[in-house]
């Protein structure tokens, strides 16, 4: 049986930015491939619509996926979509899936809402599906409070990766919930995370 695992970039990016960790997971035996999508221009709806047309184009049995902070919103959406997903494991990284306290404070600026979040600020200040618990799901927190957050002035609860704060990443139903001394960046460039990512894809746990 093939499978593929799906890594997914967060706001403001591109799917390279996944690369660090797609090719810790290549050199452990895993096929990777990155999911590329407009994340101000394009609702988080559109988005999860293009990604199941990405996915239903995979030649594979199991598809696993690995999605770094506003990517997780997008899965969130998918799951809603596509109740027919194929089986396989998912990690999210840093996602604010309860609402993100940056994406709040920038709202307050309608110019800065408008150009730094655009379509996705509904999602972004919590108006998501929730997790159906389906596959199952680790969810990695950072707590190394360095990034876009703490530049802009965002209140962040503490313990917080600099952007997302870990109390914006509990999942009711995931598998398992754990918190990582990086920052909000660093989840995708740690090879300790990494090690978790395919741990958790491998076995469906980890520590």
């Amino acid at each position: 049986m093939r499978e593929v695992v799906v890594c997914i970039h967060g706001i403001w990016m591109r799917g390279w930015v996944m690369k660090p960790i797609s090719r810790y997971l290549r050199t452990h035996g895993h096929e990777c491939v990155e999911y590329t999508y407009q994340s101000v221009r394009r609702s988080p709806k559109e988005n999860a619509l293009m990604l199941g047309k990405f996915v239903g184009q995979l030649d594979a049995d199991i598809v696993h996926f690995v999605a770094h902070s506003y990517g997780g919103l997008i899965l969130l959406h998918y799951f809603q979509m596509f109740d027919t997903a194929k089986p396989g494991r998912v990690v999210m990284l840093g996602s604010p899936v309860s609402g993100s306290s940056v994406a709040k404070h920038l709202s307050k600026n309608n110019l800065l809402n408008n150009k730094m979040l655009g379509a996705s600020s509904n999602s972004l200040l919590g108006s998501v599906p929730s997790w159906k618990g389906t596959h199952p799901l680790a969810v990695i927190a950072g707590t190394k409070g360095y990034g876009v957050g703490q530049f802009l002035g965002a209140p962040l609860e503490k313990p917080n990766d600099g952007t997302v704060a870990v109390s914006e990443t509990k999942v009711s139903n995931c598998t398992v919930h754990i918190q990582v001394p990086y920052s909000h960046t660093g989840l995708l460039l740690s090879k300790n995370v990494a090690a978790v990512v395919d741990e958790f894809i491998r076995n469906g746990d980890c520590h």
